[in-house]
């Protein structure tokens, strides 16, 4: 088994220390990326079972961000592969966050940016430019904003409306 990463901010002193500001996305999202703990100001994609946005965000600098991806807990298309995961680690993404499934897992391992999802899929998506970015997002019952913050590691994913300072 490999060894998990230790975060700066654990999710679960988020959580002691937050109480009920901190919320869990109560989902078990699985880890694919190289790294297993991430935490950045959020970015929102309402995806639509098509990645073509998810492309173009990932090309772009990432300062530290987490993507968020929303494709409805769909498990009938990947939004995420190797070649998106080589983009978003060499473009400073801190990670990425699949409501829905990734693809090319032995790829994905390789790339030092956190990537969660709820499982696999091999095919990939249609490319026709749907789906809306910088959506207001509901993923399991929890609300998730642009501007948020999400804090993950192997126990979970937590969401803050900003930086968690204690």
């Amino acid at each position: 088994m490999a060894r998990l990463e230790t975060p700066d901010l654990p999710t679960c002193d988020v959580c002691d220390n937050l109480g009920t500001a901190a919320t869990v996305v109560p989902l078990d999202f699985r880890d694919y990326g190289g790294k297993t703990a991430f935490a950045g100001p959020v970015v929102t994609l309402l995806a639509e079972n098509d990645n073509t946005h998810v492309r173009t965000m990932v090309s772009t600098a990432g300062n530290g961000r987490v993507l968020v991806v929303d494709n409805g807990g769909r498990s009938d298309h990947a939004l995420v592969g190797g070649n998106l995961a080589k983009m978003a680690a060499d473009n400073g993404w801190a990670g990425i966050l699949v409501y829905g499934c990734v693809r090319d897992r032995h790829e994905l391992q390789d790339e030092p940016v956190g990537i969660k999802a709820l499982g696999t899929c091999p095919r990939k998506t249609e490319k026709l430019g749907k789906g809306q970015l910088d959506a207001v997002l509901e993923i399991a019952g929890v609300t998730v904003n642009p501007g948020d913050w999400i804090t993950a590691d192997a126990d979970g994913v937590v969401l803050t409306s900003s930086r968690p300072e204690f």
